[in-house]
Parts: C-alpha cells; structure tokens; sequence
C-alpha cells in the first residue's frame, strides 16, 4: 500500500510507540517534541499514523496532542488562521499543551496568493492588485499591511490567553541577506508581534558565516528578546546554515530537523514533500542529544520539532528522538 520508507517508518514508529509523550523535565526548564503539521495528506493516509475512525479534524488533532505535547501550525503560512480556528485548537488539546505557529508569507517578504488572502482584505485591495494571482507585503497600501499583522495577531490571541503558543515562528527566505534593511524588518516583525514570543529562523548561511558574525548575530537577537531557531538541514549549499546550537532567549530554545536531502533541497521545481523526504537514522538524532541537552537545562523551554513532513516520518522520528533523549540522558516526565 505505502512506499517502503513508509512502511520502515510504520515499523520503527511502533517501537517508539512507548516514548514519553509529556514534556521531559532538564534542569528547571522542559523539553517538548513534536512535529510541524497534523494534517499533511500523506501523514492522514490510512494505515500511516491515524488509527481508523480518527478522520475528523477534531478527533485528529485529539489523538496527536495524546501522543505529543507540542506542535507546529505551518498552514498560517499559506493562509491568516481565524480566530475561530485557535479557539478549536484550544479546545481540543490538553491544558499543558502548545502551538509554534509559523508567520504567514506577507510577513517575511514572501508572496501569497491573492485567492487566500481573508475576504475583508481582498475586498480593500485596490483595483491593480484585484487582478494579480500573488503578491507581497510591499505592494499592498500601508493600512492593509497594518491588517495583515493585526488579523494574524487577533487570530492567535485564543492560544495566548489560554497559555498554550509558544512561540510565532517567523522564518525568512534564502535571499533575506544580513544587511541593515533586513535587521530593521526582524525588529519590524517584533514590534507588531509584541509581547507574543517570537523565534527567528533565517535560510541563508551568511547570517552566521563565521564564529564571530554567529556570535553577534546571537548576542543582537538576544537583546531584543527574540529566540534562535537552530536547524538541522543539508550542509555544504551555497544557502547552508549551519547548526550551531545556540541559545538567545532563556525563554525559549527551538531546534527544527528540515531534513538532509542535499540534492533537492534548492532546486525550486521541486516540491515542499519532497524537499522534507527524509527519515533520521537513530545516529543522527543521537548526535544532537548533548546539544539540545546543553539548549534545555539552560532555557525554561525547549522545542524540538520535526520538519521532515512526509507521511510518518516526522512523527515516527519525533517519538524516536523522546525515547533516544530520556534513554541517554536519564531525564524524567513531567507528570
């Protein structure tokens, strides 16, 4: 029925299946894992990781937050989440569980499509725009970029009130360079998103291309209360960022695994699944142990989310990394 790594996935995420699901205590902070989305199609096939019966979004939502205690929304990207939609989130997951949600595109200098854009926004365009398939956050008149931010913040306030986001996500593209005009737009992002907590994930290497440009790099993101967002992806590409693990805010630390699939992971025609195709060998999350060791006793949480979003593999290697970090380390749950 599935192709043979989902297949290997099914088997090893079984062997997991005991892995702790609540968060593990480090020092005084916490660990949290889980994985970016709960609804990627080819992760709600049959047979791949929701049981029978699980087939509404609220009976998924429910069997993910039992078996993990944090996830990424990464459809905010594509499209502003209603408010009513957060609301839900709340409702349908424990008291102790939390939501990263990823800026949408308008707010990292990328495109989105106008048909996804919310009705009250597509009817204040101005006539120019109406007919574009996409744009982006420049061509729109000062006030409806003022509504972009305000709209997505509304939207979020259900999971703050209720102490369930951790985190908005704001992650720029590969041609979002280190220079002023781009340090001003990351400062831009936390004044609008104020007091939300905010990670920055960039996806260009030279942000960090030596010890000296990483460490002030560091040191400036912390003096704006803004967390770091180390990576695992593939290395040696021109846009490679490094994966260095450093931590910026003490109030919260973020690891992603985006995956090594060196060979498709600039290539532009190439989809998002394919990009992500990757399931981590117990070696390779092994060796990030000690690293987001050091991250969690040092921080008061820490996030470890899986972005290798093809079917089962992001949630087996999710339950798989808990169960490596608890055995290695000998950390405890929090019950």
């Amino acid at each position: 029925m599935h192709d043979p790594g989902v297949r290997e996935a099914c088997r090893r995420g079984d062997l997991a299946a005991g892995a702790p699901h609540t968060p593990l205590r480090v020092g005084g902070g916490q660990l949290r894992i889980g994985t970016a989305s709960w609804t990627d199609p080819t992760l709600t096939e049959t047979g791949v990781f929701y049981p029978d019966g699980r087939s509404s979004a609220e009976e998924r939502l429910r069997y993910y937050a039992e078996r993990f205690s944090l996830v990424e929304v990464d459809s905010t990207y594509y499209a502003i989440p209603a408010r009513r939609m957060a609301e839900l989130w709340v409702e349908r997951t424990p008291d102790d569980f939390r939501f990263n949600v990823k800026a949408h595109a308008l707010m990292t200098g990328q495109p989105s499509e106008v048909s996804r854009l919310p009705r009250s926004l597509r009817d204040a365009l101005p006539e120019a725009l109406r007919g574009k398939k996409r744009l982006y956050g420049t061509d729109l008149p000062g006030e409806l970029a003022d509504e972009v931010w305000r709209l997505f913040r509304d939207a979020l306030e259900p999971l703050s009130a209720a102490g369930k986001l951790g985190a908005v996500l704001v992650q720029y593209p590969r041609w979002f360079m280190p220079n002023r005009e781009n340090s001003d737009s990351i400062l831009e992002a936390r004044e609008r998103l104020a007091p939300l907590p905010v990670a920055i994930e960039v996806r260009n290497g030279r942000w960090l291309a030596n010890q000296d440009r990483a460490d002030r790099f560091i040191k400036w993101l912390a003096r704006h209360d803004l967390s770091y967002v180390v990576v695992d992806q593939p290395q040696g590409l021109d846009s490679s960022v490094p994966p260095i693990s450093a931590l910026a805010s003490p109030r919260l630390a973020v690891v992603r695994f985006h995956g090594r699939r060196k060979e498709t992971w600039e290539r532009p025609e190439v989809g998002v699944l394919e990009r992500f195709r990757y399931l981590y060998e117990e070696r390779e999350l092994t060796e990030w142990v000690p690293r987001i060791a050091d991250l969690a006793a040092r921080a008061a949480e820490t996030h470890v989310i899986m972005n290798n979003c093809y079917a089962n593999y992001g949630t087996t290697n999710a339950a798989e990394f808990a169960q490596i970090f608890q055995r290695v380390t000998g950390v405890t749950r929090l019950e």
